[in-house]
């Protein structure tokens, strides 16, 4: 018997959550698996998972639109022998942190997809990683923007996207925390880990969409366009939110949420 399709209410609540929290340093993988549990909801399907995947994409690619093709360029220049300016620093930097997970992912895939994504191994990651949010954010010495990397820099923030593929780590999270450990400024901590979050988020979205090829077309194809459209507009929003928020409050409101979140699926599922 094929999978039950998601419902208008299911398809709209997934995607507003993946827009929300793919951004957000709270996890977006948590809170897809946890959302569903809580309403008792069938499994989505590749279908919105890849609809959602690619209005997540859509979303980092439009509010970074004009930082995109400087990027592009002076790393074609550094390809051909013209010299690494700070643009094609970055855009070399965000290759190589996105290369390990990668990697990681496609050879981890059956561990990932299956005993991880317990709710308990989720609790402990929300927590453990929250805190470590929070360490960096008040030890980091901020004096950087993105565009000063160094290698080493690059090596951390590669090896920091490994973890995100831990349910319950946070992509952005982990990566931000890696940033600020590095030096980063909160601003360029998160600019940073929202253009490493471009071609991981292709790859993913990517993979997803290759299998659903495989098994078939979606039979409502209208409510996974509607997908794409929720998560792309939520997630333009949470990245303009929280972009605004760090310059005044810093991580501790994520990672308050974290440890409560944390809490509460320890006193559920312990």
């Amino acid at each position: 018997m094929p999978p039950a399709e998601p419902s208008l209410l299911q398809v709209i609540v997934l995607a507003v959550v993946q827009g929300i929290t793919e951004f957000l340093p709270i996890s977006s993988s948590a809170h897809l698996i946890l959302v569903p549990q809580v309403f008792g909801w069938p499994d989505q399907g590749l279908a919105f998972d890849g609809a959602m995947h690619v209005g997540t994409l859509a979303a980092v690619l439009w509010y970074f639109r004009k930082n995109l093709w400087p990027l592009t360029r002076d790393f074609g220049a550094s390809l051909r022998g013209q010299g690494l300016t700070p643009n094609g620093r970055l855009a070399w930097a965000v290759l190589l942190g996105t290369l390990p997970a990668a990697i990681a992912g496609l050879l981890l895939h059956d561990l990932i997809e299956g005993p991880l994504r317990s709710p308990k191994v989720i609790a402990a990651t929300t927590i453990g990683y929250g805190l470590l949010l929070l360490l960096a954010d008040r030890i980091g010495a901020q004096r950087r923007d993105e565009y000063t990397f160094r290698w080493r820099d690059a090596a951390l923030i590669a090896c920091a996207q490994v973890l995100a593929l831990v349910p319950g780590t946070s992509r952005s999270g982990i990566t931000m925390t890696a940033g600020l450990l590095a030096g980063l400024t909160r601003a360029g901590a998160a600019r940073f880990s929202f253009l490493l979050s471009i071609p991981i988020t292709a790859l993913a979205g990517g993979y997803e969409i290759l299998k659903l090829v495989q098994a078939g077309a979606p039979s409502e194809l209208d409510k996974a366009l509607l997908a794409a459209a929720a998560a792309a507009v939520s997630g333009y929003l949470a990245i303009a939110f929280l972009m605004r928020l760090l310059q005044s409050r810093g991580m501790t409101p994520f990672v308050v949420y974290r440890l409560l979140l944390g809490a509460y699926l320890i006193a559920v599922f312990y």
